[in-house]
């Protein structure tokens, strides 16, 4: 069995695939619907390490028109940027699954198969 968390949106088509393909009689799966429960700083690091990612950017919805709306294209600062996914999580990029100490984003959603 296998314990897994899963940052979920469940307006997201992606979202609920992705939970629907994790989602079974072997896996443990706690939701965190992150946009009313946004993930603390610590844990939006944490996330950014567990997804093998060298910026908080790339956790980032660039398309958002939010991201542009607070000119985070131009901001370099890891600090602020992590600041503002956790203040603002409709940028953070849906879904997450965690899993085993790794994470991995349902685009497409078998992707985080890999981590289970």
């Amino acid at each position: 069995m296998t314990d897994i968390t899963f940052y979920h949106n469940p307006r997201c088509s992606k979202s609920r695939e992705t939970l629907a393909l994790v989602d079974n009689e072997k896996n443990t799966v706690d939701i965190i619907k992150y946009l009313e429960n946004p993930p603390s700083v610590e844990t939006i690091k944490t996330l950014i390490s567990q997804l093998g990612f060298d910026s908080a950017r790339q956790l980032m919805r660039t398309k958002e028109t939010l991201y542009k709306e607070l000119n985070l294209a131009s901001e370099h600062d890891e600090s602020t940027l992590v600041i503002a996914l956790q203040a603002n999580p409709k940028l953070i990029e849906r879904p997450i699954v965690v899993a085993n100490g790794k994470a991995a984003i349902g685009r497409p959603p078998e992707s985080v198969l890999a981590i289970l």
